[in-house]
């Protein structure tokens, strides 16, 4: 079992910064690779970032230069270094771990509102 906890939503102005963190409990050592997804209002779940076990990145074309994921392994945190932000990111974000075996474990979310 992993929980996942997001913080850091909000409301910010176009061009504006956040930064979500994800906190992780649980079977941690299970984990294969963590990512952050979004879904807006009548779109589907979209993925915005990976983070791999070694440290690899990968991101949405959408995102890409803007958005940063990384890890503190010491406090058991992923981040989501949001800059630039326009109001199409507006969107519940979503932290999900995948642990070995394939299963995927979810986060209640958090909203990001981004107002033009």
């Amino acid at each position: 079992q992993v929980q996942l906890v997001e913080s850091g939503g909000g409301l910010v102005q176009a061009g504006g910064s956040l930064r979500l963190s994800c906190a992780v409990s649980g079977s941690i050592f299970s984990i294969i690779h963590m990512g952050w997804y979004r879904q807006a209002p009548g779109k589907q779940r979209e993925r915005v970032a990976r983070i791999f076990s070694l440290g690899q990145t990968n991101y949405d074309d959408s995102v890409k230069g803007r958005f940063t994921i990384s890890r503190n392994n010491a406090k058991n945190t992923v981040y989501l270094q949001m800059n630039s932000l326009k109001p199409e990111d507006t969107a519940v974000y979503y932290c999900a771990a995948t642990i070995s075996g394939g299963r995927d474990y979810w986060g209640q979310g958090t909203q990001v509102t981004v107002s033009s």
